[in-house]
């Protein structure tokens, strides 16, 4: 499975976000700021109006889990629902490998510098990541050139539009198919801790709008990573 095909797998996989006992303008706010992710928002109440406002997330008409309306704004509050702290809110945690529409790239690069800032937290394991071009690697040099001194072993994957720069702490691994050339990820292995695997995929749909996904599931960041290592082995010389 290509990693477009694994996107494409989670764009058909829709949630529902049901907002209990809320002001229409509270739903509407809701709609707006889930605009760019694969869930369907809908307003509902219950016959007492009581246990008050709540919010549930469901997964093929499931229940997954539920928060009351108060907090759950409060975790979202921001210009962007991205992945920070993501783990420990109670809705957000479960909307991970869900889809994200039409993102630019200051918000896949907001994205990206977390699964960047946890690798170099842990300071130890393997992070791979696709950024299109050579080029593009050129603005990101020190940032990974500083990831491989912290002892994270760093995969870059980029299509050689230009000659690469001098490095000294990651692998570069340049190719030429598209998949690399219309892919942005980064993958973090956790160093052996499940807890610490994350991973962001996204693919450019149309001109510097991306279509993807982040995932917290150790399953789905280790077919990422044997995927990718499976794949392009070849490296830079």
């Amino acid at each position: 499975m290509s990693l477009s095909e694994l996107i494409a797998g989670v764009e058909d996989h829709e949630r529902t976000l049901t907002v209990f006992n809320a002001e229409a303008s509270v739903v509407a706010d809701l709609r707006e700021q889930f605009a760019d992710r694969n869930v369907h928002v809908r307003a509902e109440r219950t016959e007492s109006g009581r246990p008050g406002e709540f919010v549930t997330l469901s997964d093929d008409g499931e229940i997954v889990t539920a928060t009351g309306l108060a907090s759950f704004r409060d975790s979202i509050a921001g210009p962007d629902i991205s992945l920070s702290e993501a783990p420990y809110r109670p809705i957000l945690d479960n909307l991970d490998e869900t889809m994200f529409t039409s993102w630019s790239i200051s918000q896949l690069v907001a994205a990206s510098r977390e699964i960047e800032d946890r690798a170099a937290r842990v300071g130890g394991g393997t992070l791979h990541a696709g950024f299109q071009t050579v080029s593009t690697l050129k603005g990101e040099l020190d940032l990974y050139e500083h990831l491989g001194e912290r002892g994270v072993e760093v995969h870059a994957y980029a299509v050689p539009d230009e000659e690469a720069p001098s490095h000294s702490e990651f692998t570069l691994h340049a190719d030429r198919g598209s998949e690399i050339a219309e892919s942005w990820f980064v993958v973090f292995d956790g160093n052996g801790d499940d807890e610490q695997k994350c991973a962001l995929l996204a693919e450019e749909r149309d001109p510097r709008a991306f279509y993807g996904f982040w995932t917290y599931d150790p399953t789905t960041v280790d077919y990422i990573i044997e995927h990718l290592e499976s794949t392009y082995w070849l490296v830079e010389q």
